[in-house]
């Protein structure tokens, strides 16, 4: 047992050591799945769950909240207004909500995952490396000066990806999968939807935003179905459409 803080809040956290399982009952079916940022995550059978986008609806309140926040001098907890604390409360309440409207809407996709499939493959994702600031380039001909890197591109990357909350979920699917005496299978993600599912060509160009066309074959399917797909045959899954 521990007790932690958050904010005004104290909340008193329960571990449990071998709890038994509570198994759902089998459904004989099996998928792949592609996570995203237009979509949170997408099936191989082109299910597509929506991504809220919880960071960005709230953003102009939290932006509105931290300019609120910084009309105040920086001053030591003690020393601070009653209208201080208030600000920096409501700062803090808003990011809690974020959070919280995240991993409830992780845990809905996942509960709905391990109730429907018996064997659910994903992409190992390793979610730090792809937030990563990319490395600055510095211009060898131009003393003190640096080349483009892509950075103001990848920071948009990057909020969408925390915002779909990728880290948390992976985790969550896990649990609840144990739980249901479900399988997970951990694939790896590269190349997922650029690879073509027909001919298996692999090729960059095989994508264009959310539509997959194969440069060789010329087979057409939504790209985020196609890395789902490409998923579920990695893990050795044996598809509906495949059989």
């Amino acid at each position: 047992m521990s007790v932690k803080r958050e904010g005004k809040h104290w909340y008193v956290v329960l571990a449990c050591d071998n709890v038994s399982a509570e198994p759902l009952p089998a459904t004989g079916a099996v998928t792949g799945i592609d996570m995203g940022v237009t979509h949170f995550l997408t099936t191989s059978e082109g299910a597509h769950v929506d991504n809220p986008r919880h960071g960005k609806l709230g953003a102009e309140a939290l932006a509105e909240a931290q300019r609120a926040l910084k009309t105040f001098p920086r001053r030591k907890r003690e020393n601070r207004s009653a209208k201080h604390r208030r600000a920096v409360e409501k700062v803090a309440n808003l990011h809690r909500k974020v959070r919280r409207q995240r991993l409830d809407h992780a845990h809905k996709a996942a509960l709905a995952l391990v109730r429907e499939y018996d064997r659910i493959a994903h992409e190992q994702l390793r979610i730090a490396n792809m937030v990563r600031t990319p490395k600055a380039k510095p211009d060898a001909g131009n003393d003190g000066a640096f080349l483009p890197n892509g950075a103001a591109s990848k920071a948009g990357l990057n909020r969408s990806i925390l915002d779909a909350g990728w880290g948390a979920f992976p985790g969550i699917l896990a649990q609840k999968a144990e739980s249901a005496a479900r399988v997970l299978i951990p694939v790896d993600p590269r190349n997922t939807s650029r690879t073509c599912p027909e001919c298996g060509q692999v090729d960059g160009g095989n994508r264009d935003g959310e539509k997959f066309q194969c440069t060789s074959c010329r087979h057409i399917d939504h790209a985020d179905r196609v890395g789902a797909w490409n998923v579920a045959l990695r893990a050795g899954l044996v598809l509906p459409d495949a059989a």
